[in-house]
């Protein structure tokens, strides 16, 4: 009869025990941030969310909200709320670089909150975060949130020299145009080819490792014993920005996507005459009337900077620009002129 009982007794205990309870609080935090820094998308930080009250309440933890990666805040512009809105709050309060910079593009651009987003933007350039400090110099260079005058074209080369030195491809090729065409900076044609040409060896570079890790992937999950790697891709892969290469686009970074979905879907609207950046993978917005450059052949596109008309001609506009007569007449008669800048022509692009 007594052996019965402390058998039961046994049972409760080994039923009641659990082994994930007794982990300390340090170890489990240490956990979920790898977790949280290696996210792949959004659900992912919310399935460990949902999974239990402790890692509900650890998974907030300053420590943790600190590393979690940028493609945890790859939110749809539809899905935008309240709740997102407050955990990107919480995640910069925790010093997270990456929500400064998905913040603060959305409050400059998206909520036309200019002072607030730009300060966050410059709290993770401060930090070294490239792609923050590549926006800024794209605001100064437009004098985007204020008036042409507001222009600071010598800010925006050293911003995007910054971002270049810390590998910005987007920045090292702006870098080269300004260089080239003496914009903001001492006219150096031979340094900014060089720098153009070293932007799209690493475009090469970045797109050839893509492609041989999503080899790799299909040769795992097919079993193939030999694969043949190819430059060429499925139709409708854009070129390589200033040589004719076909490989994969880059990827484009969750807010810029954010941004073109904002404005496009009509979840948020651009005030009359504003027009997005005609590069897809962009989504800037003007702030202002002629903020943009257009094309100076064709008037029908338009960028917010060079980096983005250099993409973009080698993407699709090289085949679609075509002298427009209604936009040489606007030309001549001065409707395109105060504000709005022109370009280069489009075959001045090609190195």
């Amino acid at each position: 009869m007594l052996q019965r009982k402390k058998q039961r007794t046994a049972r409760k205990c080994t039923e009641k025990s659990d082994l994930f309870d007794g982990l300390p609080d340090d170890l489990v935090i240490s956990i979920v941030s790898k977790l949280a820094s290696s996210a792949t998308s959004p659900l992912d930080f919310i399935s460990i969310l949902l999974t239990c009250k402790r890692l509900n309440r650890l998974a907030v933890h300053p420590l943790v909200l600190s590393k979690v990666g940028f493609k945890v805040f790859a939110v749809k512009a539809r899905n935008w709320c309240d709740s997102v809105h407050r955990l990107l709050k919480q995640c910069v309060k925790a010093g997270n670089v990456e929500a400064c910079y998905t913040l603060g593009m959305i409050r400059f651009y998206c909520l036309q909150n200019r002072g607030s987003g730009a300060s966050l933007m410059a709290k993770a350039a401060i930090k070294a975060h490239a792609p923050a400090l590549y926006s800024l110099a794209v605001i100064q260079f437009n004098g985007s949130g204020g008036s042409k005058n507001d222009k600071d074209l010598r800010a925006g080369v050293a911003l995007c020299a910054r971002a270049a030195f810390l590998g910005h491809v987007d920045a090292l090729r702006e870098l080269g145009h300004c260089l080239q065409d003496g914009y903001g900076v001492r006219q150096h044609i031979a340094e900014g080819r060089r720098l153009l040409v070293q932007a799209n060896a690493r475009e090469l570079a970045s797109s050839l490792n893509a492609l041989v890790k999503r080899k790799s992937q299909q040769q795992h999950h097919r079993c193939l014993n030999h694969q043949h790697y190819s430059l060429k891709t499925s139709s409708g892969c854009p070129l390589l920005s200033d040589f004719g290469c076909n490989v994969p686009a880059p990827e484009v970074h969750p807010v810029n996507s954010f941004l073109k979905e904002w404005f496009e879907s009509g979840v948020g609207e651009l005030a009359q005459g504003l027009r997005l950046c005609s590069h897809k993978g962009c989504g800037r917005p003007e702030t202002r009337a002629h903020e943009f450059r257009r094309c100076s052949v064709c008037g029908t596109v338009n960028y917010c900077s060079r980096g983005c008309q250099a993409l973009d001609w080698k993407l699709r506009h090289k085949v679609e620009c075509a002298p427009v007569e209604r936009w040489l007449e606007e030309a001549g008669n001065g409707i395109g002129g105060g504000d709005m800048e022109e370009v280069a022509e489009a075959e001045e692009l090609a190195i």
